[in-house]
């Protein structure tokens, strides 16, 4: 008899162990054929032809053949990009979803928004951040100076005279002149716009002095003469315009990049991150990309999914500090 349940229990043991060994092969298995099983959803949280759809648009093909799988783009726009990106961090978390991001629903609207339905930090796992853009201070022709330093002082002798346009009270680029003129020390009157069609067609016609935004929204009107290029926020000047300043030749070190990216929902295995991370970067370094890149006022970049994470957390940060010490009201 105890011969029987010893025997009996060697053969329960080996069987456990060749079920415990197929399971790993098989999990082994599942990973290194992803993504194999069916089309990756690419969500993008705003309409066709933001600049997020449009860096989505141009790695796809790229990304596309190297990972061996169709790539679906679904854009699911709203609520400033919130209805998507609430959609990306519900998704599971097998490397079918991933997500097209940008700044604002990231690292301004968590401080900005109440009841925001999903948290920047706890909910995606950051894969790639692939472009930056610069940010533009324009002029009006008809306002009562010409350069930077010459706003600067009007706006010293004339408190809040100066009107400034923005896309948005709370927005990235509101937010970003609030720390120049912080730092500055000047005070205006804020004019916020829904959009930036609205907001350089009244910069040319002189209803407003100043505006700030995105440079690839404001090229077009800079190149036919309509507005003045004032500045730019990046950290060097810009080949297009090099007799235009940069805002760090006022304030040292104040250098302000819009930046664009991937995200998978979080939990995704890191093998899928790193795998999805590379075929982005080879996709942003093929051949025309950076000149395409170029025509919408992006640079490429190609970082690891460590540095994307970094940069997050650090500018969820500073603008979360800065919209505490503007006193703005989350709404």
């Amino acid at each position: 008899m105890g011969d029987r349940h010893s025997f009996d229990r060697r053969g329960f043991l080996k069987i456990a162990a060749l079920t415990s060994s197929a399971a790993f092969v098989g999990d082994s298995f599942a990973q290194t054929a992803w993504p194999k099983s069916k089309p990756i959803r690419l969500i993008v949280p705003f309409p066709p032809g933001n600049t997020i759809d449009i860096l989505a648009r141009l790695v796809q093909p790229k990304v596309s053949e190297i990972l061996e799988q169709s790539i679906v783009i679904d854009n699911i726009a709203g609520a400033y990009g919130r209805i998507g990106m609430a959609a990306i961090a519900r998704a599971n978390s097998d490397g079918y979803t991933l997500g097209a991001v940008q700044g604002g629903p990231m690292i301004v609207q968590p401080h900005t928004v109440k009841n925001l339905p999903y948290n920047t930090i706890s909910d995606f796992a950051p894969v790639a951040v692939s472009a930056w853009n610069y940010n533009a201070l324009a002029g009006s022709n008809t306002a009562p100076f010409k350069t930077l330093q010459q706003m600067v002082a009007w706006a010293k002798a004339n408190p809040d005279k100066l009107t400034v346009g923005s896309t948005g009270e709370g927005g990235f680029s509101h937010l970003w002149f609030e720390d120049f003129r912080r730092q500055v020390g000047f005070t205006y009157t804020h004019v916020p716009y829904k959009g930036t069609s609205g907001l350089a067609t009244d910069l040319g016609a002189g209803e407003i002095m100043v505006a700030v935004d995105g440079i690839s929204g404001f090229s077009p009107f800079i190149k036919s003469g309509n507005i003045r290029l004032l500045a730019t926020t990046n950290g060097t000047r810009l080949p297009e315009w090099p007799g235009v300043p940069t805002l760090s030749e006022v304030i040292f070190g104040f250098v302000v990049n819009g930046w664009f990216g991937f995200v998978f929902p979080a939990r995704t295995p890191t093998e899928f991150v790193n795998k999805m991370n590379q075929a982005i970067n080879v996709a942003i370094q093929a051949p025309g990309v950076a000149e395409r890149l170029a025509t919408y006022g992006l640079i490429g970049v190609t970082q690891s999914p460590e540095y994307f994470d970094a940069l997050n957390k650090k500018d969820y940060q500073r603008y979360g500090d800065l919209v505490k010490a503007i006193g703005i009201v989350p709404q």
